[in-house]
């Protein structure tokens, strides 16, 4: 439990930080009235706030977050975008009296449901840690919805052969020791989800930009493995960087998708220019 505790208050600092690094904002991210609603979804009242013009561009947080963690990526990116920030089930401000237990696949629906009654028919999508799992979920399951995907830290299943064998340790023994009710079902869809198989990665046909720092949580292998798979997929390993790379080092991170998201996507390779194949 101690090392639940201390990850957490390390991911809300680095966040905090992250926010600080591009000014003081009077926006309070994650409880804005001004720019939040609810919207009645699956069951559950989901609750996001949009800010700025353009073409939609939606953050999803990581497991125990909330729209408060995006605050220093809002911040920069609703200057070119209309940014939807979402507290997923279970999260943050949205209100779930309904689920006794969390899956990524309801949570990706949840996000679908919004869209469509927002009425907005295509988005990028950026997804940090658990965010990146319902970013893949919705570009498998809604392909028409998700134009391009930004995933950090991203797996396809649980366990030791995704994520280091200490942080599967520290999830399933948090599993053995706690009563808390919502620390239960979250901790679970990181200890049992999700179930994603290579052939789902190959029906992904929009862009995505996989990240993963080079200290990750993640194995770099299994990051590779959805390299490989995704076929409109570029890789851009954080040097320096852990799982939380997005707020170590922000603006690199924010500089990487932004140029991603503005520019048409290429997959060119070395072996195609060397060849003239191109």
């Amino acid at each position: 439990m101690i090392l639940k505790k201390t990850a957490i208050l390390s991911i809300l600092a680095l966040a905090l930080t992250a926010t600080n690094i591009y000014g003081q904002s009077a926006t309070k991210y994650g409880n804005n009235k001004e720019a939040g609603d609810y919207k009645q979804v699956n069951g559950i009242k989901l609750y996001y706030e949009i800010y700025g013009e353009g073409k939609p561009l939606i953050f999803l947080h990581g497991n125990g977050g909330s729209i408060r963690n995006a605050s220093g990526k809002i911040e920069y990116f609703k200057k070119n975008y209309k940014v939807i920030a979402i507290d997923s089930r279970g999260h943050g401000n949205s209100i779930d009296t309904a689920s006794k237990e969390l899956t990524y696949t309801q949570m990706a629906s949840d996000i679908s449901v919004l869209l469509d009654s927002l009425k907005i028919d295509s988005v990028f999508v950026s997804g940090e840690s658990d965010g990146r799992i319902l970013g893949l979920l919705l570009a498998i399951n809604y392909p028409k919805k998700i134009s391009k995907l930004v995933t950090f830290g991203a797996k396809i299943f649980p366990g030791k052969k995704a994520v280091f064998d200490e942080i599967d340790k520290m999830v399933m023994d948090t599993l053995k020791v706690t009563k808390d009710f919502n620390t239960k079902r979250l901790y679970k869809l990181v200890a049992y989800q999700p179930r994603i198989l290579e052939k789902d990665l190959q029906k992904i046909k929009c862009s995505v930009l996989l990240i993963s720092g080079d200290r990750d949580a993640i194995r770099l292998e299994h990051t590779l493995k959805l390299f490989y798979n995704i076929e409109n997929s570029n890789l851009f390993v954080m040097p320096g960087s852990t799982h939380f790379g997005s707020y170590q080092k922000p603006h690199l991170f924010n500089e990487v998708v932004l140029d991603f998201l503005n520019k048409p996507f290429s997959k060119l390779s070395t072996v195609e220019i060397m060849t003239g194949k191109h």
